[in-house]
């Protein structure tokens, strides 16, 4: 199943405060007005687009429907889902080889299963994975992170808790080389009170890339939990500010009604969503599609 499929059945409260709502205001064949474009802006601040983002997307609404002389609301519903869809699409991301991907996020967000889940996609399309479980900090991370491995059926490189990150990544270079691996992907603590280490630790290991592993292009993938509405947008400024970031890995879609989150995050960010969570098994991780997310909220 592609994203829309897997999305259509899990966005029902999403779909209820977006496309539920835009259906309400078109009943009947009510017109396009002024009260119409205030509601839906409404609807897309509740569902955590974010005041700007709703603003501007509603702006653009209005401006098409006055250009193309749309008078119905129903009528306007398709151009409502092309500027949505245009506010989130992007060019993909490359995943070289070699690859060092780096998971960074808050505690609690998803990334020990969002790795797992992307060792599994990577292995599937024939790309050789090495996992390294680089947050030491937080107790129990490195052993959760073994049992994805497992599940995954890819190697695990970790330490005893409370290590170097940068001796943990130096070992995982060092076996992805012995097994002709090509893809390392990274765990980092999700620490966000202190962004001064954030930051020193994601240049060290930055540096133990740079020497031990130079062919390797490193990309960073920010875990953002949907539920968490506009705090997940506070929480990307801050990692943004810390590292470049190649895009977001939104988890937990299916089960909120702030999936509009996806689009702040591109909108006032400009880090689009690379992959999206929707459900816990193994392969419930999808690369997002502008298109089929749109689809997914108005089917």
């Amino acid at each position: 199943m592609g994203l829309f499929d897997r999305l259509r059945g899990r966005m029902g409260r999403t779909r209820e405060t977006i496309a539920g709502r835009f259906e309400e205001l078109a009943e009947g064949g009510a017109e396009v007005s002024e009260e119409f474009y205030e509601e839906l802006t409404d609807a897309l601040i509740i569902a955590d687009a974010g005041v700007a983002t709703a603003e501007r997307v509603v702006g653009a609404l209005r401006a098409r429907c006055a250009r193309e002389r749309i008078k119905r609301a129903e009528d306007a519903k398709s151009a409502l889902k092309g500027i949505l869809a245009d506010e989130m699409r992007a060019e993909p991301l490359r995943l070289v080889s070699p690859l060092v991907l780096l998971i960074v996020g808050v505690n609690g967000v998803g990334k020990t299963t969002s790795i797992g889940k992307l060792a599994a996609r990577f292995k599937t399309v024939g790309r050789r994975v090495v996992i390294c479980a680089g947050d030491t900090f937080r107790a129990a991370a490195a052993e959760q992170l073994a049992v994805w491995a497992e599940r995954a059926d890819v190697p695990i490189v970790r330490q005893s808790e409370g290590a170097d990150p940068a001796s943990v990544v130096y070992d995982a270079i060092q076996a992805a080389r012995g097994r002709g691996a090509d893809i390392v992907i990274v765990d980092t603590a999700g620490r966000l009170h202190n962004k001064a280490h954030l930051i020193e630790e994601l240049k060290k290991i930055g540096r133990i890339v740079e020497r031990e592993f130079p062919e390797a292009a490193v990309r960073a993938l920010l875990v953002i939990d949907a539920n968490t509405g506009q705090n997940g947008i506070a929480q990307a400024r801050v990692f943004q500010g810390a590292a470049q970031m190649d895009g977001i890995i939104l988890t937990k879609l299916d089960g909120t009604a702030k999936g509009g989150v996806a689009l702040a995050i591109r909108s006032e960010l400009g880090l689009p969503v690379r992959y999206v969570g929707v459900g816990e098994q193994i392969d419930d991780l999808e690369p997002f599609d502008a298109d089929e997310y749109v689809e997914a909220i108005f089917a």
